[in-house]
């Protein structure tokens, strides 16, 4: 049943929505009914994101609207033409609106849709089409759609305006709590709460999350909006967190169980004052953190070339704790200031505060293609069988297959959800007539009509703030208020009734036949090809010229991991995680830690190239490493990579010691520890033979 905050959203959805249509009444706007349909579709239950899309929402109604203006004169006399110029359009606005995984998004599928909501009702009847009508049709458009938008973004701003700020801040403030019990968990060794396990998956996953969610805050109703900026840079410091906790607990756990015994007391008291410092979290004495960097420092072994492999791995894990320390001092800092942005106040570093772009994010643009090729085809081949069989009501066909085709298209597997949909179209028949047929055409008022619309409106508005609920109401409700429109075009009548309802069928089915034939994804080569995607990544490292943020490969990367956290996850449950393109997947947080080693080692190569160590042949063979990877062929030069880290190695412990030194043994020592985990221990005698042996060779 419908709880408190579903009730309220439903009846401010339907103030909204009733407040245009009095509006469109008002302005005598040709087509009223569009209004309160569009109300509806904009709805959220937070205020933020209703605001946001609502302006993107309007934009791609603008750019529909001069699209129509533009395709009709041109291709009115071409009628297949028009029908495949439809069909690229709709293909090329969901193609554009996939590669961008923020609300931009809907202003590039508004683009695309709006066309089919403007352009092909006008195309009924064209005895009496020309520029100036299509022009006056598709202001219209615009005036309702814009009306219903604004509508439904004031009532959902001003009546009991739920922000995405408290939901954001909540879920910072986990995501935060997570990685603090994750510090204490692997620097203690001591056990996590199995109540609330930290798992990395779902914590990278989060943090992709509240990055989506975060998109919403400058249009939000709180005060968190004014730190927008600064949530932002918190989430990338969140996700620097994932691959420096990642690396701490691999070398921790090979040291521990060394025969050595490498990790001292001084080393785990170390550990343990972090663990301790960390836990405080916000409430840190900025001296706190500078006494340990200096107590790392200090424990930091001095290399020479008589180290050996567990002095490098000590280096490594100095250098990944000293990282430690800053990211968790700077996820402080900004919790801080986030703070003084909650009380009204604007922090002094708001506006400058650097964080990385969106476009950084991973997408797939095989995916995408593949999407706007079944769109296109679904919208043309749907207008191209309207244009022959010359049925007046069929131009719901391709209205229908172009907008279902692009609702799901994000989606591995749309086919079931579209399914579903075409399900509850059809199941909505008998209310949409008994709407159209009997109740409307017997209220006399306005007043009367809302009252007719009242108990229909409320209940099932209910459903549309649940996730869970959301699907299946959709198509129920959004097709009843779409046939309303038809009172608009004084078509109410039972053949139109039915045409148009048979129509909506036939575009409902042409998106779902498509959509099978064109865009079924197969999970594992989804996977396949994220995972190349990220070694693509990683190989381009290697000839970089310029060395990129480490901050924006760790936030690209941890994006990546979100991706593949729940397609990984599925495939466990179906007991097929051992096929190889889940393989490959598993490992992936390894290939993180050697592409932020890579970037590190980048950023200090013009400082050793000037000591006379070159780090651009290791930089190259690892390039080189992926790109074989990528071909399934990784085998081949891996004696030679391993030996020519081994032998960078040993020239860098052998020179003038120095900050930069340390720095890259720790990156080299890295990548050796994740690329070759199982390889024998470094030691300086075999890497000087192989030195010898290379120097003979040349």
């Amino acid at each position: 049943m419908p709880d408190r905050e579903a009730w309220i959203f439903s009846l401010k959805s339907f103030i909204g929505a009733m407040l245009a249509l009095y509006l469109s009444f008002r302005l005598g706007l040709p087509r009223p009914f569009w209004a309160p349909l569009t109300a509806y579709v904009v709805a959220q239950p937070i205020a933020g994101a209703v605001r946001s899309k609502a302006l993107y929402r309007v934009i791609g109604t603008f750019i529909g609207a001069l699209a129509t203006v533009i395709f009709i004169p041109t291709f009115i006399n071409y009628s297949v033409l028009m029908c495949l110029v439809f069909g690229v359009w709709i293909g090329f606005c969901l193609y554009v609106s996939m590669l961008d995984r923020t609300p931009r998004a809907y202003a590039f599928m508004l683009s695309g849709y709006s066309v089919a909501l403007i352009a092909l009702p006008s195309l009924i009847d064209v005895s009496n089409l020309s520029i100036s009508s299509i022009y006056d049709v598709a202001l219209a458009r615009v005036e309702e759609i814009t009306l219903g938008i604004t509508c439904s973004a004031l009532v959902h701003s001003l009546v009991f305006p739920k922000g995405v700020g408290n939901i954001v801040l909540t879920r910072l403030d986990q995501a935060l709590k997570d990685a603090q019990q994750w510090v204490r968990s692997v620097l203690t060794e001591s056990t996590i709460d199995p109540d609330n396990p930290v798992d990395l998956n779902k914590l990278a996953q989060i943090i992709t999350e509240l990055r989506m969610m975060s998109t919403h805050l400058p249009f939000d109703t709180s005060n968190l909006r004014w730190t927008a900026n600064i949530v932002r840079a918190l989430q990338d410091r969140l996700s620097a967190l994932v691959p420096i906790l990642s690396t701490i607990e691999d070398r921790l756990g090979v040291l521990r169980n060394s025969n050595t015994g490498m990790l001292s007391r001084e080393w785990q008291k170390l550990m343990d004052d972090i663990a301790d410092w960390a836990a405080i979290g916000v409430e840190n004495e900025p001296g706190n953190a500078i006494r340990l960097r200096k107590r790392i420092d200090n424990a930091t072994p001095v290399i020479s070339a008589d180290s050996h492999w567990e002095d490098m791995l000590l280096a490594n894990l100095a250098a990944e704790l000293y990282r430690l320390v800053d990211i968790c001092e700077d996820c402080f800092d900004l919790r801080r200031q986030i703070n003084i942005g909650l009380s009204g106040a604007m922090p002094p570093a708001e506006p400058r505060k650097p964080k990385v772009s969106t476009t950084s994010l991973h997408v797939d643009r095989r995916l995408a293609l593949s999407s706007a090729f079944a769109a296109m085809m679904a919208t043309s081949l749907s207008c191209l069988f309207w244009v022959i069989s010359g049925w007046p009501m069929g131009f719901c066909a391709p209205m229908m297959a172009g907008m279902y085709s692009m609702f799901f298209a994000t989606m591995d597997n749309p086919v079931p959800i579209l399914k579903v949909q075409l399900f509850y179209t059809l199941l909505s028949t008998p209310v949409a007539g008994l709407y159209l047929l009997l109740f409307l055409p017997s209220a006399h008022s306005f007043e009367m009509m809302m009252l007719v619309f009242a108990p229909f409106l409320l209940w099932f508005g209910t459903y549309l703030s649940k996730p869970a609920t959301m699907i299946k109401v959709i198509p129920f409700m959004f097709t009843t208020l779409a046939t309303l429109t038809m009172f608009d075009m004084g078509s109410a009548n039972m053949t139109s009734f039915i045409n148009s309802q048979v129509s909506q069928a036939i575009g409902a089915g042409m998106a779902v036949l498509f959509t099978a034939l064109f865009r079924i994804a197969n999970i594992e080569a989804i996977t396949r090809r994220l995972v190349k995607t990220m070694w693509t990544d990683i190989s381009r490292l290697g000839k970089a010229i310029r060395a990129p943020s480490v901050m924006e490969v760790s936030v690209r990367m941890v994006d990546g991991i979100s991706l593949l956290a729940p397609r990984l996850a599925l495939a466990r449950k179906n007991g097929v995680a051992s096929e190889p393109g889940y393989l490959s997947a598993m490992n992936i947080l390894s290939d993180l830690r050697v592409g932020l080693n890579m970037t590190r080692l980048l950023r200090l190569m013009p400082k050793l190239q000037r000591q006379g160590i070159p780090v651009h042949p290791v930089l190259e063979n690892l390039s080189a490493f992926y790109e074989d990877r990528m071909k399934d062929d990784s085998g081949k030069d891996v004696p030679v990579l391993l030996d020519k880290i081994d032998t960078t190695l040993y020239q860098l412990a052998r020179s003038h010691h120095n900050v930069q030194q340390n720095d890259a043994i720790a990156a080299l020592a890295g990548i050796r520890r994740d690329l070759f985990p199982d390889a024998l221990p470094y030691s300086p005698l075999t890497a000087s033979q192989k030195e010898n042996g290379y120097g003979k060779a040349a």
